[in-house]
């Protein structure tokens, strides 16, 4: 799968299906994938309450966001990316399944939002993309805006080792960044941005196994 990286505000990212042409194969591949569940777990393991303000960072095209809402239509869901097409198609999806969310650009590194304004914040398949000192900002910024009491849950790919070759990386379209996505650094990061009890819950897989994931969960 080819990628293009987009410049906005002096800031690149990656669109969320690699290239904007590709834009609408991306829920299906994803779905295909296995993204679906493994999003569904990792609601799951939020312990999310009714009155609850979530924000999702690195939203997409909003899949998050609609299953959170069908599972908590009285939650405050917010969802942060800096792809302008993505975010149009997310809109498009809320307002055809009748669902209210808040959509913002942005960036996970410097985030729109005044400090303890969320009580969860979630981040799914989004933290391998960025670059080592972006990470850093992005957990320091993430914490920042958490409310007292509350807690960071992250799903990503967990790859070690040799990963330049084969299908994975085509796939994933970030394979010079997933070699620093082993579990351990991810929750060193985490510990080092200030978060408390930082700890990988589980593992999991996608693409029938072949592809491993780890889900993480940190309190503020």
């Amino acid at each position: 799968m080819s990628s293009e990286i987009v410049k906005h505000d002096h800031k690149h990212f990656l669109p969320a299906a690699g290239h904007d042409l590709l834009l609408p194969l991306y829920d299906p591949f994803v779905s295909l994938l296995g993204g679906d569940r493994a999003r569904q777990e990792l609601i799951d393991q939020g312990n999310v309450k009714p009155n609850h303000r979530i924000l999702d960072i690195g939203c997409g095209t909003g899949t998050l966001l609609m299953l959170f809402k069908r599972r908590y239509p009285a939650a405050q869901v917010v969802g942060l990316d800096p792809d302008p097409k993505a975010l149009s198609r997310a809109d498009k999806k809320a307002r055809r399944v009748a669902v209210s969310v808040k959509l913002d650009r942005g960036f996970a590194d410097k985030l729109p939002y005044e400090a303890d304004s969320f009580d969860r914040v979630f981040s799914s398949f989004m933290f391998h993309h960025l670059e080592e000192e972006d990470r850093e900002k992005t957990l320091s910024e993430i914490l920042r805006v958490l409310k007292p009491g509350g807690s960071f849950h992250l799903v990503d790919f967990a790859v070690a080792g040799d990963i330049s070759h084969g299908h994975l990386s085509c796939l994933l379209h970030a394979s010079d960044r997933l070699k620093d996505n082993a579990p351990t650094r991810i929750i060193q990061l985490m510990q080092s941005a200030g978060f408390k009890e930082a700890t990988k819950l589980k593992d999991g897989s996608m693409l029938f196994g072949l592809l491993r994931t780890a889900y993480y969960r940190a309190s503020g």
